[in-house]
């Protein structure tokens, strides 16, 4: 067989780097559009005017690259441009990536128990061969050994059961979570973005959850006036309206996607940066008010929590904002539901997350 090699040319090199920049910019303009391509586009053309990031490349260039790899199409409609399937997975791992450069490296592979048995990862111990232990467990190099030193002899060579050793394995475990993110009117109060990253971080949950863990279960939920499920591919054009933040609801509809996932490990993941301003009646009229802790919403909000913990539910709670009454609602929720509680910055919301994602799931399995 012939191999060619070429040259190896730095300029090609930091070509290839530049596209991969604009790209994941591209991304993060989407999710503060909304998923809106055509806006997205219109602010890559306004940086690039001010600050020249394309360098030589033009704008219909960019674009032409971009319909290229499958991200964006022709739009429909009103719109010039629209997203592709191709391009939302795009901008979940382009998220994921983002959130993860700051974290440190965890071995690959699915939730791990305390348990040995039946599953996919070595625990790092050998023993003897059980009746039922699949051949990929086998361990061939002390196997071997412990052939020969049974029978030096080559000629008189024969494999014993006795000499069979093999890899202990974890157990394996699978987990269903509910990502809650508030979509009420704080979220983007005093020009303050809030959601966006709020988004990164669902966009990068779901891209986690489909590649490193395909057994687990996701379910995304939005709440403001109400709470109502979307689907992962809906997250990039998810925006804020004008709601107060019925937490109450959200946890409710949480509450009723995990019971249908029976008696397994669930959780919620809840991402606010407000108090609880609305609830619905038993009447089904919306009650609202927006002026401090209502304690007629609060307490109906903590018998929702209650509800989860008989249910084995855990709920951990994000904060995006440090208010003391605000922060003392949560802790009150917390203690309610036995969870856990992160006041995090924008700047660290995605990390804690995800920290809290990998590492206090296996700490909760370690704990029983």
């Amino acid at each position: 067989m012939l191999t060619r090699y070429s040259q190896w040319i730095p300029q090609q090199q930091q070509d290839d780097d530049r596209q991969e920049q604009l790209l994941r910019l591209f991304s993060y303009l989407l999710m503060q559009t909304g998923g809106d391509v055509d806006e997205a586009l219109n602010w890559m053309s306004q940086l690039d005017e001010r600050y020249g990031i394309l360098g030589k490349m033009t704008m219909q260039e960019f674009i032409d690259r971009l319909k290229e790899q499958g991200l964006i199409r022709d739009g429909e409609g009103n719109n010039d441009f629209d997203l592709t399937a191709r391009g939302g997975q795009r901008i979940r791992q382009d998220a994921l990536r983002e959130i993860f450069t700051s974290l440190k490296k965890t071995g690959p592979g699915e939730h791990t128990t305390p348990h040995i048995g039946a599953g996919v990862e070595p625990a790092g111990d050998l023993r003897n061969y059980l009746f039922g232990d699949h051949a990929s467990q086998i361990d061939p190099t002390s196997t071997l050994s412990n052939a020969l030193k049974r029978e030096s002899d080559l000629e008189q060579f024969r494999l014993e059961e006795e000499d069979i050793r093999v890899h202990e394995m974890e157990h394996t475990t699978s987990v269903s979570t509910v990502l809650m993110l508030d979509i009420s009117h704080s979220m983007v109060l005093y020009g303050e973005d809030r959601i966006t990253p709020a988004k990164q971080v669902a966009l990068a949950l779901s891209e986690l959850v489909m590649t490193r863990y395909p057994k687990d279960r996701l379910h995304v939920v939005l709440f403001g006036d109400e709470a109502r499920e979307v689907n992962v591919h809906e997250i990039p054009f998810v925006t804020v309206g004008p709601f107060h933040t019925n937490t109450r609801a959200g946890l409710q509809l949480a509450r009723q996607l995990l019971k249908r996932k029976g008696s397994g490990n669930r959780q919620i993941f809840m991402v606010t940066d407000g108090k609880p301003s609305a609830m619905f009646e038993d009447s089904g009229r919306l009650y609202k008010n927006s002026f401090g802790l209502d304690p007629r919403i609060v307490n109906k909000t903590l018998d929702e929590a209650v509800a989860c913990r008989r249910e084995g539910i855990t709920i951990s709670t994000f904060m995006v904002a440090r208010d003391p009454y605000l922060v003392n609602f949560v802790e009150e929720l917390t203690k309610a539901n036995r969870g856990r509680a992160y006041y995090s910055g924008l700047n660290q919301l995605g990390e804690t997350v995800f920290v809290d994602y990998i590492r206090n799931r296996r700490k909760k399995f370690i704990s029983r």
